[in-house]
């Protein structure tokens, strides 16, 4: 039997593709035995059981860059989490280790490629996180979603351009069901709203001015506003027809499958979600993402015609007017579609398990 140890997490950017990886890891050999390694508290905890898959916790927080008191417990969270890394891996006793990227991956995929088990990192973002970075030349390959990720990374002979996973649990439902699972009118146009698995506080703030607005024009929305403001904007939207609001959404494809136009984030598993339903974007990058990544994702829908670019510090200014004009555009909105489609991967999580059991099956490990 071979047995996949996944890490990775913190946010679902990261922890999605890992479910999307073994997901087609079982379709190719079912009887794989695959083990996710995280942090206790943050989202993969609660999804990887969810997705049916083992989950273990390991110590460890990111370090931030502003000054934060919670820095000085890093070095003591890398030590602990290094042992405990090691300690799981000599435990499962895993063929290989793919990580997905986020803090908890680094101590994981470094341990188990100093055991000698074979390592292979997924990144999904154009710019690559600073786990990838650092570790992309221990690893046996790194598979990128875009082609510019290439130039960031010190080693190319290892580096496979195949695209970001996209979960198999997420199903393109017909417009009409869709509609229906939220209680929404058929014969009304439908934003859906979200800032990413946590929420984006600055895409709230500006809905909540405008969402009068939008009700008034027969728009109807689909809102997952994060645990933080959930409260908040429950309280303002109560009792408004046609507009369902939602600390997260597990069912996110039927968000995608009922609506007209998305208003997002440009995090890079948004980004191959909202290809691979073809839904015309606004998207609104992170502006304090490393390197300004989500930028460069949104790049290149943008320049494909499949999105429209809305930077944070115009979203009060110019949001409103990006959604009227757009949802009402039906023949946009159909070019657009079109266009995301095509810059769909489907195939990319295929790919990777491909990869992943030809390392497992390639190399006797010995778990020195």
């Amino acid at each position: 039997m071979v047995r996949i140890m996944i890490t990775g997490g913190g946010t679902g950017g990261h922890i999605f593709p890992g479910i999307a990886i073994a997901d087609a890891v079982k379709r190719i050999e079912p009887e794989a035995d695959i083990i996710f390694v995280g942090t206790k508290g943050k989202i993969e905890s609660r999804v990887v059981p969810k997705a049916g898959y083992k989950f273990v916790p390991i110590w460890i927080s990111g370090f931030r860059r502003s000054f934060d008191l919670r820095n000085l417990l890093f070095p003591l969270k890398l030590i602990v989490s290094l042992i405990q890394s090691f300690l799981i891996l000599k435990k499962f006793k895993p063929n290989v280790v793919v990580g997905t990227g986020g803090y908890v991956s680094g101590p994981v995929v470094f341990v188990a490629s100093l055991l000698g088990v074979p390592t292979l990192i997924q990144e999904q973002n154009s710019y690559p996180g600073i786990t990838t970075r650092l570790l992309s030349t221990l690893v046996d390959e790194v598979h990128i979603s875009f082609e510019s990720s290439r130039k960031y990374l010190k080693r190319k002979d290892n580096v496979f351009l195949t695209g970001n996973p996209v979960r198999s649990s997420l199903k393109i439902y017909p417009k009409g069901e869709a509609l229906k699972f939220f209680g929404l009118d058929e014969g009304k146009k439908t934003l859906f709203v979200f800032g990413g698995s946590t929420g984006a506080r600055s895409i709230n703030e500006a809905m909540l001015e405008i969402i009068d607005e939008l009700v008034k024009r027969d728009i109807q929305v689909i809102w997952q506003t994060g645990m933080l403001d959930f409260e908040r904007v429950r309280n303002k939207c109560e009792g408004v027809r046609g507009v369902k609001v939602f600390p997260f959404l597990d069912e996110i494809d039927y968000a995608y499958s009922a609506c007209d136009l998305v208003v997002c984030r440009a995090g890079a598993t948004t980004i191959s979600e909202i290809t691979y339903f073809g839904v015309p974007s606004i998207l609104v990058p992170y502006p304090f993402a490393a390197a300004n990544h989500q930028y460069e994702n949104a790049r290149v829908l943008s320049e494909n015609g499949a999105g429209e670019i809305l930077l944070d510090s115009e979203l009060k200014s110019k949001l409103k007017e990006k959604i009227l004009n757009l949802i009402a555009d039906d023949q946009k909105l159909k070019m657009m579609r079109e266009k995301a489609k095509s810059l769909a991967n489907p195939e990319a999580g295929d790919m990777i398990a491909k990869s992943i059991l030809k390392l497992a099956r390639g190399r006797n490990v010995q778990h020195r």
